[in-house]
């Protein structure tokens, strides 16, 4: 019953708006402010995902606020030895292979292996079979 309705005020909507479907639009959602049955029977197919979206961004919220609540005001220093400051990172740098920006696995580019004979052969054989039909 309830899509029934909302089909028949949407019809009606059309109908007022010649046919416009932009000012159509604009008609229906006002009417959902004045008639709780047509946005009930509007929105009811899609209910499940709008309270599962509303659920999920409380949670969302919720967390947000334990994790400001576990952020200190002041921020706990690092012990490290002032003449240790960065070492790790130029010992990196004056490496020979020293991994480049995207390729962070450190491990070196893969070469290309050389193609098998099985591999060339068949090439040639398709080579060979596109001349003679292109003589044709």
């Amino acid at each position: 019953m309830s899509r029934e309705y909302a089909e028949g005020r949407i019809r009606e909507a059309l109908k007022q708006t010649k046919g416009n479907p932009t000012r159509a639009r604009q008609q229906v959602i006002a009417w959902t402010y004045e008639d709780a049955k047509l946005l009930h029977a509007l929105a009811q197919p899609h209910l499940t995902g709008i309270v599962a979206h509303a659920v999920g961004r409380v949670i969302h919220l919720q967390n947000a606020e334990t994790e400001q609540e576990d952020i200190s005001a002041v921020p706990e220093g690092i012990d490290m030895e002032p003449e240790a400051f960065g070492k790790e990172i130029l010992k990196a740098l004056q490496s020979g292979n020293t991994p480049m920006f995207g390729r962070e696995g450190s491990t070196p580019p893969l070469r290309r292996g050389k193609a098998s004979q099985s591999h060339i052969d068949a090439l040639n054989q398709i080579a060979s079979q596109s001349k003679t039909k292109g003589a044709d």
